[in-house]
């Protein structure tokens, strides 16, 4: 298992530090591939965002409703279609019982993409997405899915984390490292970029991990409320 450290990341804006030259904001600035909104958990609470940042792409790892009807997932998509993101990217978390079993959504504008077991390349960069269902988890398919991964994918999007890494909570019997295993172990083999998650609602954050950044963007506490914004990741 990969030890957890933390490492400096560029996330939304240089730190203020002495008078910067324009020179040295502007390298920056061309430095910078893309950037993408990673959100997660907003659990039925995403018209709330009403100050959303601009960005290429908005990527929402799951748990987008709370008690996955289909309603709740609508009024999601509708609202997720609308955002001026050029690209917007989603999977499903273990809330979102509804989508169990569609693997594609008809409809969708050419620039939403939910991805189930899937991938899109999006601006050079290859996405791959894994949805979480307590279905696949009990009957045991859950954890094949990770095989799949393709060994080129260069943004992982899955809901759980993998286990060690912005995994630790307490459930009441201590603090816990609640991540897949499996998972961690498929990730280990491959040469990620990022990998986007949420799930674990109290440990957002993001950390690099030798090569790979990976980002918990749970955005609300295990009380449902407010605990973060949504993470801009600079990607170069």
């Amino acid at each position: 298992m990969l030890q957890q450290r933390n490492f400096p990341v560029w996330i939304s804006a240089i730190k203020k530090q002495a008078p910067l030259r324009w020179d040295a904001i502007q390298k920056h600035q061309n430095s910078v591939k893309m950037r993408i909104v990673h959100l997660s958990d907003t659990h039925g609470r995403h018209k709330e965002l009403t100050d959303l940042p601009l960005a290429d792409i908005i990527v929402h790892s799951g748990d987008f409703t709370m008690a996955g009807s289909e309603e709740e997932a609508y009024d999601f998509m509708n609202w997720f279609c609308d955002l001026p993101h050029r690209h917007k990217v989603f999977i499903a978390g273990n809330h979102d019982d509804c989508m169990y079993g569609a693997s594609q959504i008809e409809g969708l504008p050419e620039n939403v993409h939910y991805l189930h077991n899937t991938g899109v390349e999006i601006e050079g960069l290859y996405f791959y997405g894994i949805p979480l269902f307590m279905e696949d988890c009990m009957n045991g398919t859950y954890e094949s899915f990770f095989p799949r991964i393709p060994d080129d994918t260069d943004i992982l999007i899955t809901h759980q984390p993998p286990k060690g890494i912005l995994d630790l909570t307490d459930y009441g019997s201590g603090l816990k490292h609640h991540g897949n295993a499996a998972l961690m172990e498929r990730v280990q083999q491959l040469h990620l970029r990022y990998h986007l998650f949420g799930h674990e609602h109290e440990t957002n954050g993001i950390i690099r991990v030798s090569d790979t950044v990976f980002s918990n963007a749970a955005v609300l506490d295990k009380d449902y409320e407010w605990k973060a914004q949504p993470r801009v990741i600079e990607v170069k």
